[in-house]
């Protein structure tokens, strides 16, 4: 199927890109467009102009300094590669090893996922266990918005539609921070039917400030506060890791569909928090 008629602008800046957002009505920013082309074809978005950042080198720097800060046009692939971040969060790489395929991850970018904000989608847990915001610029100047305040619901975020998502921003984890990433992957699409982020800072062998974070289950990636609060002052045993994942589908408004029913994709929460939990144990 072929997109509707519409217009195309490359940005030379990100005030440029601001000023073709403002001057447009109903125009998109294209950044590596995996999700977003796709959508077009199907007629499921019906943008009337595409506003092109894929060239601004300014969004594709990684530093790492008091913080993290990862530009939104960084790839998968330059993101899982970098040494430090490897070191770092090496959460990010295990979510971009089962993200989409080799082409996908060639391509696609941080910030387009967390512009996009699939439900299904694998980076936007991590980014919210990881205790992440964005930095984002528009007609008014520059703002930054908390994960949690980011996400609103199915491909829905609070980014005003003449803003450009530019920066990601994470703290450095505090030394002793354990993460993981699993998830049950749909067998056609490869996007999660359930998804589980943790990342545990731990002191003296005990956990404090614990975030789990569940994707693919629900509108929005989701924090599941009562298998958080079920290992914030324990120690990481076999029974507290069973506990905490067996609680990590509680207050969770659990979608169901004709693959994963609402009882099974619960299930499937469950068992893919108690993989990343032992997994990040393990470590």
């Amino acid at each position: 199927m072929f997109p509707a008629p519409f217009a195309y602008e490359r940005a030379d800046s990100v005030a440029g890109a601001v000023r073709l957002l403002e001057q447009h009505e109903d125009a998109k920013i294209l950044a590596g467009g995996h999700s977003l082309i796709p959508a077009m074809k199907l007629r499921l978005a019906t943008p009337a102009m595409l506003v092109d950042i894929s060239k601004l080198a300014e969004l594709k720097d990684i530093t790492i300094a008091d913080e993290i800060r990862i530009g939104a046009m960084a790839t998968y692939n330059q993101i899982r590669d970098h040494r430090e971040l490897k070191a770092l969060l090496p959460v990010l790489g295990e979510a971009i090893n089962v993200l989409g395929d080799q082409q996908v991850r060639a391509r696609g970018t941080f910030g387009g996922a967390i512009a996009h904000a699939d439900p299904a989608a694998d980076l936007p847990a991590v980014f919210e266990a990881l205790r992440g915001r964005v930095k984002v610029v528009g007609p008014n100047g520059e703002r930054e918005i908390p994960a949690e305040d980011f996400f609103v619901d199915l491909w829905t975020t609070t980014l005003e539609p003449t803003e450009v998502l530019t920066d990601i921003i994470i703290p450095k984890p505090a030394d002793g921070t354990l993460m993981a990433y699993a998830k049950h992957a749909h067998p056609a699409s490869g996007y999660a039917v359930a998804g589980v982020a943790v990342a545990l800072p731990v002191t003296d062998e005990t956990v404090h400030d614990a975030r789990i974070v569940i994707t693919g289950a629900a509108a929005k990636p989701t924090r599941a506060i009562a298998a958080e609060n079920a290992l914030n002052g324990k120690t990481l045993d076999a029974d507290v890791l069973a506990t905490a994942a067996a609680l990590a589908s509680d207050g969770l408004d659990i979608n169901g569909d004709t693959y994963a029913s609402v009882d099974f994709r619960s299930h499937l929460v469950r068992v893919m928090a108690r993989r990343s939990l032992e997994h990040a144990a393990s470590r």
